[in-house]
């Protein structure tokens, strides 16, 4: 019998041991099956996913395409809370022994999720056998998806943090080229003049970027800054050691205080929706933010473009922050609970409708969708495809990955030195001690 400590143990691995706590007794009807019910039936698929609104609706039409096409499969599909309270019900139900067959994961948690033995490896060979080739994907979200060589997620796409921009601004600015097309904003001083000269058309600000209450967009910021200097991880040795350049953390949020602070082009409190809504009124010029939220600023009727974030530092490789959705097998009990080549049919459809998912801004990470006219022509959405060439994600850490406590800590360290509370030199030294303080609490797994 599953006991409460294996529970505990499980959920604590991803942070939520609280959550887990109340788990057992009130997660509702799903997640109760899990721990009582039998088996599914033979031709029924379980598919768990985190997706609400625009991005629950596209992965509606997905799920509708593929039973469409398997009229002979029952496709149960269940849509929990994202963040935490989604990973604590899919930890419960696979230490439970009734995990779905297949699973929606963020890239920077598989690490965490896999060591904690919540994942089944995958072979490429039988990716390969149903037709998903290792070719056929991004390097980058692939080279993520592994663990010590062994692979345990087949991602679906890439979402970077990007530039927005209001084309109406940018054009009475100066910053369009012949064809239209944003200048070349590379290079530290180029940027700043590019946001100056917004900041001139909108009477109020050269762009915007969110720091209230909002640490895991700061913290975006600053790892795509601090990639562009160096590729030392923040943390190394599964979260346990502190690598972290002090030189080139001081050098970026020397940089982001210099947008704030000292050129006045950023404003220094803001939260989300206010630096949306500042791009989408014409209070701003630029919006510095991840792909997701494509869909909120179409609605808004305003016209815009987007691209690449600016490489700001130009003697290395371009980066940017980034991560990836994925689809996990959770590990079950049996072979036959695990139905392997049912459950990668299933993926494989999903991969397929990889068109349809860009629409909500996520770079697909399924090569042969990228390829298409179909997708050259979705803009602004293929204009920042090339981001994903320069994916930076999380450090692998048990407390790190989407929503978690490292880009929490880190990004409230950033966001002292963004609205000025701190020097650059003081915010490095502090984003260091948060890091090594993390480092020294004990792993769950």
């Amino acid at each position: 019998m599953l006991s409460r400590r294996s529970l505990l143990r499980g959920a604590a691995a991803l942070g939520v041991a609280g959550a887990a706590s109340a788990g057992v007794a009130g997660c509702g009807n799903t997640l109760a099956q899990g721990f009582t019910g039998g088996a599914p039936a033979e031709r029924q698929l379980n598919f768990w996913n985190p997706f609400t609104g625009g991005d629950g609706a596209r992965m509606v039409a997905m799920q509708d395409a593929y039973a469409k096409a398997h009229a002979a499969t029952r496709l149960k599909a269940t849509t929990f809370v994202w963040g935490n309270p989604y990973y604590t019900k899919l930890t419960l139900a696979t230490l439970g022994r009734r995990p779905p067959q297949v699973a929606v994961a963020h890239l920077s948690k598989v690490p965490t999720l896999a060591q904690a033995g919540l994942l089944s490896a995958l072979d490429p060979a039988d990716l390969a056998r149903n037709g998903m080739p290792e070719g056929n994907f991004d390097p980058a979200a692939w080279k993520k998806a592994q663990l010590d060589d062994e692979l345990y997620a087949i991602p679906l796409d890439t979402h970077p943090f990007v530039l927005y921009f209001r084309t109406d601004i940018a054009k009475k600015a100066g910053l369009l080229d012949g064809s239209g097309r944003l200048a070349d904003l590379d290079g530290p001083d180029k940027f700043v003049d590019a946001l100056k000269a917004a900041k001139e058309v909108t009477g109020e600000w050269g762009g915007a970027v969110a720091s209230i209450k909002d640490a895991s967009t700061q913290y975006r910021l600053f790892l795509s800054f601090y990639s562009q200097l160096t590729r030392t991880p923040l943390v190394t040795d599964q979260g346990t050691e502190v690598t972290l350049d002090l030189d080139a953390a001081e050098e970026a949020l020397a940089y982001i205080r210099r947008l704030t602070i000292e050129e006045k082009v950023l404003p220094a409190g803001v939260d989300s929706t206010g630096a949306i809504t500042m791009l989408t009124t014409g209070k701003a010029g630029f919006l510095m933010d991840g792909v997701w939220q494509v869909i909120a600023v179409q609605d808004a009727k305003v016209t815009f473009d987007m691209r690449p974030l600016p490489r700001i530092f130009t003697d290395a490789p371009y980066a940017c922050f980034a991560d990836s959705h994925a689809l996990v097998l959770p590990k079950a009990p049996t072979a036959e609970a695990q139905r392997l080549d049912f459950s990668l049919e299933f993926v494989h459809s999903m991969l397929g409708s990889s068109q349809l998912w860009a629409e909500g801004g996520h770079v697909p990470a399924w090569q042969p969708t990228l390829a298409t006219d179909a997708y050259r022509k979705l803009t602004p959405q293929s204009r920042y495809a090339e981001a994903a060439a320069g994916a930076v994600y999380d450090p692998v850490a048990w407390y790190g990955g989407a929503g978690s406590t490292l880009q929490i800590q880190v990004g409230d360290a950033v966001t002292s030195v963004f609205t000025g509370a701190r020097s650059p030199k003081a915010g490095a030294a502090n984003m260091r001690s948060r890091l090594r303080k993390q480092a020294g609490t004990p792993s769950p797994i």
